[in-house]
């Protein structure tokens, strides 16, 4: 059976449908699992095992509407519901089914604060969207797979991270997801003397070398290190995978470090774990800042705060014996 996964964005997510994708190819039958995304994403699905073929959209839609027709499916899973899946699944004509992106219940939740969402994970609804052929949950959690050659080795680490070091995702898509500078530098400076490595994309690279400037006075400059933008995704997630714990916004690097199974401790802005993507079955704390009469103020995150005070960050409590971090 030749089956169709559509998700075209973004890392969290294509990490967060990993569930589905390994139960379509291992409980359906003859499955042969294809996907279909976009070319910033080929990279963390050639890696699987569990999927055949990866199909881009690097032209047009009708471009890739016609290869994806030449392959004859037999069943399309849409994990992503937007207008141009759905046109994708219009004009191939097969069975298909959908995820539920409970649209109208995170808008009351965004704008009156009534919260009509179920205590459900994403990945839940994900895998309900592929229950039609008989896919059911293995227990099992997330995937990862690092490419061989993409594994950052220790001994290339300085020598106190050799020992041992704390993970910290500074970045995120939206600002209103992340902490701001004053807050990281004090974040870091409670996880001293632990190694701290940063990890983002090139850029949050500034950002890291500010909190390093930062802390120079304060605190070994030896035992943090700028990794934003100095590895590679994969790398990164080896980087995660070695770590202590982590600390993460909301966003793809958390998922990451949850399929890894690591400790979490996932910060919360403008986006709260009702939406249900929190770290998926691992062990997690969440830092929030709660009873903001503004929170949530999207479902998706902002360039600057709407109201101007950024309270949901700027408030956060991140001692370490608030997070039971042991020394």
């Amino acid at each position: 059976m030749k089956i169709l996964v559509l998700r075209f964005s973004s890392i969290g997510d294509i990490v967060l449908t990993t569930p589905v994708l390994r139960a379509l190819a291992q409980q359906v039958p003859g499955a042969e699992v294809h996907v279909a995304t976009k070319p910033g994403y080929r990279g963390l699905l050639e890696p699987n095992p569990y999927v055949a073929k990866v199909h881009c959209l690097t032209g047009n839609l009708g471009e890739l509407v016609q290869q994806l027709q030449a392959e004859r499916f037999d069943y399309i899973i849409d994990l992503h519901n937007n207008l141009r899946t759905r046109l994708i699944k219009l004009r191939l004509g097969v069975k298909s089914s959908s995820f539920d992106k409970l649209n109208w219940q995170k808008w009351l939740l965004v704008n009156f604060k009534i919260n009509r969402l179920p205590d459900v994970h994403i990945v839940q609804r994900y895998l309900a969207a592929a229950a039609p052929l008989g896919v059911k949950d293995d227990g099992q959690g997330l995937d990862y797979f690092i490419p061989a050659g993409q594994e950052v080795a220790l001994n290339t680490l300085p020598q106190a991270f050799q020992r041992g070091y704390v993970a910290v995702a500074i970045g995120a898509q939206h600002a209103t997801k992340r902490l701001p500078l004053e807050k990281l530098v004090e974040l870091c400076q409670h996880l001293a003397p632990r190694p701290v490595m940063l990890l983002g994309g090139p850029e949050d690279a500034p950002v890291a070398e500010a909190i390093i400037s930062a802390l120079a006075q304060a605190v070994n400059k030896l035992l943090i290190e700028n990794g934003c933008g100095r590895y590679s995704l994969h790398q990164s997630a080896s980087l995660l995978r070695q770590s202590a714990f982590v600390v993460s916004h909301d966003t793809g690097l958390m998922h990451i470090a949850a399929a890894f199974g690591k400790q979490i401790f996932s910060v919360w802005g403008n986006t709260v774990p009702e939406f249900g993507m929190y770290p998926y079955r691992t062990e997690f704390k969440k830092l929030e800042v709660n009873g903001l009469s503004c929170r949530p103020c999207s479902k998706i995150g902002y360039a600057k705060c709407p109201q101007g005070h950024f309270k949901c960050m700027r408030e956060q409590v991140l001692e370490l014996d608030y997070m039971g971090v042991p020394d």
